[in-house]
């Protein structure tokens, strides 16, 4: 089940809504934990066995961390980080590993198809987010079950994030207030996440479904960039709008989430970009990677090695295959490139160069991510720059560009912080604020339109 899904919006969470508000506020949690369970469970039955017993499993190891001393402490930390690393490895990589083992050394191995459970690289690292901030007093660890089960399953940031770490919510699992204002609030940042995802994520991303699947000797070099370009736009709008509907969502419970995006594409750098970009999944690494690994405060060899072991598993994160770890190292390399010299140089140009410079680098990064391989992404790659494409424009060009023009632009518009901003000053005026109710129901009337007409409604983040 899907946010952008007639069966969630006009039956599940309706029905979550008046139960969760009908019952004793002692009772709200085991709600939420029962619902949730039950909103994971309508694709994927099975795995919802693979979640509880994680919840039960942390839970326990949570507890017994806390109540132990040095050095049964440390090995109780190992080992439970272990088993959900493992976990991950068994259903995420080990379908990879005996790939190139095969590869290698010219074994057969029989690989068994095992589907990927879905949320599950973003479950684990709350998971695991849990026991590091337990070990390191951060948070103290969690005595009563459904709570704890509220927290690692909260159907509106369980299967895409943002990743929310448990000393960021641990006060709000058992004392939060729902106002009114703040359930108001919830339903207008999910509508507008709605928006991003069924108006012009859906819309934009058929652009990059039909380039993506043309015969690469049918690809005009102006068609692959503005492919290209689209995949941008979709990835950015897809993701973000699920963010901004998750926290929507938790708002209308009484949870306040750490924003996930801040206008990533206005960034004058590789390195502000990442400050911008899936902020809840920068700071996970940084705070249980990074900066355990010495951070910037070590010798520059071993800063460019925590970089580079930063951004491998960055890349290994939102998949098992050469592509992604590729597109790490290359975020890993420009990092440090910026951190050597390129930064300083950058500085020295004008903010239009900074942002042309920033944009391809994450244009070009983008042909990685969104490839089935490497074969194909560098092929793609060529043909961006005139090597092997049938012609530098075409007539499918200038038609792709025509009927999408006006997609492109809300998009391009949509990037930008100044849409919000005309919409605050709007909302002082007396007038405006009496119609925004309004407004917001005929968006979500004309999302839902969009979704019965529509079949294309896919959420890139949820194979991850």
């Amino acid at each position: 089940m899907v946010f952008s899904s007639i069966t969630f919006l006009y039956y599940f969470l309706p029905v979550v809504i008046l139960c969760y508000f009908a019952f004793h506020k002692k009772c709200t949690n085991a709600v939420l934990f029962i619902f949730s369970l039950l909103f994971y469970a309508w694709g994927e039955p099975v795995y919802v066995l693979l979640m509880l017993f994680s919840t039960v499993f942390n839970f326990i190891f949570g507890l017994k961390i806390e109540g132990s001393e040095n050095p049964r402490r440390k090995r109780l930390l190992i080992f439970s980080v272990a088993v959900n690393f493992l976990i991950l490895f068994y259903f995420k990589y080990s379908g990879f590993l005996l790939s190139i083992l095969n590869s290698v050394f010219g074994c057969e191995i029989r690989i068994n198809e095992i589907s990927l459970p879905v949320g599950i690289s973003f479950y684990t690292f709350q998971t695991v987010s849990y026991i590091a901030d337990v070990y390191m007093k951060r948070a103290k660890a969690q005595r009563n079950f459904v709570n704890f089960g509220c927290y690692i399953a909260l159907f509106p940031q369980l299967i895409a994030g943002p990743i929310v770490r448990y000393n960021t919510i641990e006060e709000q699992l058992s004392c939060r207030r729902e106002t009114v204002s703040k359930f108001g609030n919830g339903i207008s940042r999910f509508i507008a996440g709605l928006a991003k995802k069924v108006l012009i994520a859906n819309n934009i991303g058929s652009l990059w479904g039909y380039v993506s699947s043309l015969p690469a000797d049918e690809v005009s070099t102006f068609t692959s960039w503005l492919g290209i370009f689209a995949f941008t736009l979709q990835i950015y709008f897809d993701f973000s709008g699920y963010s901004d509907m998750a926290i929507g969502l938790g708002k209308m419970f009484g949870f306040d989430f750490d924003e996930n995006f801040n206008y990533p594409y206005i960034s004058k750098s590789v390195s502000e970009f990442w400050r911008r970009w899936h902020i809840s999944l920068g700071t996970w690494f940084k705070e249980y990677v990074y900066i355990p690994m010495g951070g910037s405060r070590v010798k520059k060899g071993r800063l460019f090695l925590n970089i580079f072991a930063v951004w491998m598993l960055t890349g290994l994160w939102h998949g098992a295959s050469f592509n992604f770890i590729l597109w790490g190292i290359y975020y890993g390399a420009l990092l440090m490139l910026e951190k050597t010299f390129l930064l300083k140089q950058l500085k020295k140009c004008s903010s239009f160069v900074q942002h042309i410079y920033t944009m391809l680098s994450v244009v070009l990064g983008w042909v990685l991510f969104a490839s089935e391989n490497l074969s194909y992404a560098f092929d793609y790659l060529k043909i961006m720059f005139g090597f092997g494409a049938q012609a530098i424009a075409d007539s499918t060009a200038l038609y792709l560009l025509c009927s999408y023009f006006v997609v492109f632009a809300f998009g391009i518009l949509g990037c930008m912080p100044y849409p919000k901003k005309l919409f605050k000053r709007a909302m002082k005026n007396k007038g405006f604020k009496k119609m925004s109710p309004f407004i917001g129901a005929a968006v979500f009337l004309l999302c839902t339109a969009y979704l019965v007409d529509s079949t294309f409604n896919p959420f890139l983040y949820f194979r991850f």
